[in-house]
């Protein structure tokens, strides 16, 4: 008898910067494609750059660390994008003024002192966000390769679907799917070669260890 427990999360391949790696993600299958619009990343990217990139029918996210709705705004039109990824201290009415239908909210567990905490934020953002983002670290930068303490995920409710990032590749996907299950994986860190430097191999890496572990708990 066989039996699914668990679907396999979506992937987001983000941090790209070359349309090589972003043909890779369409064609091992990922959901969303991710560029960086911050200039103090080595994963920046020009709007103009960005929109020159073909995606197939992957969903194009844009990262904002530092930009208020109206920057944002003109950005995805000029990049083509389909999502905004709030990074940074953006409020509700800058989400709202883009369309909470369009954003990504990132929150960093290791910025909470309780659970409780947490979960107040994910409520207060529910009416300004169509997914939850959780990233590791506390500094509120992304693609620092730090993992979410997977410990503070059990008792969180989500009324959107949520991604997980931080630091994760095709070695630990096995141990995060054992110990949550995010609707989204985010990869960025774990699929280079050096920071802004996405490598196929370990993105297909990660892609399949995704697949295998899923293939392996349906039994």
């Amino acid at each position: 008898m066989t039996t699914t427990t668990h679907s396999a999360p979506f992937i987001k391949a983000c941090g790209q910067t070359h349309p090589s790696t972003v043909d890779c993600a369409a064609a091992y299958g990922a959901k969303l494609v991710g560029f960086v619009f911050h200039r103090k990343s080595p994963r920046s990217i020009s709007p103009e750059r960005a929109a020159a990139m073909a995606s197939a029918d992957m969903g194009r996210v844009g990262v904002f660390v530092r930009q208020n709705a109206e920057e944002i705004k003109r950005t995805m039109k000029k990049a083509r994008l389909d999502f905004a990824q709030l990074h940074g201290k953006q409020s509700t009415a800058d989400a709202d003024a883009i369309g909470p239908q369009r954003v990504i909210r990132v929150l960093w567990p290791s910025q909470y002192d309780s659970t409780e905490a947490l979960q107040r934020d994910i409520d207060t953002w529910s009416p300004h966000c169509a997914y939850y983002l959780l990233d590791g670290g506390n500094t509120g930068q992304g693609g620092t390769g730090e993992r979410v303490p997977l410990e503070q995920l059990d008792e969180l409710h989500f009324p959107h679907p949520w991604i997980l990032a931080g630091g994760i590749n095709a070695e630990n996907i096995p141990e995060i799917l054992r110990r949550c299950h995010p609707d989204g994986l985010d990869l960025n860190s774990g699929i280079e070669t050096a920071p802004g430097m996405k490598c196929a191999d370990k993105m297909l890496e990660a892609f399949s260890a995704v697949a295998r572990n899923i293939a392996e708990h349906t039994n």
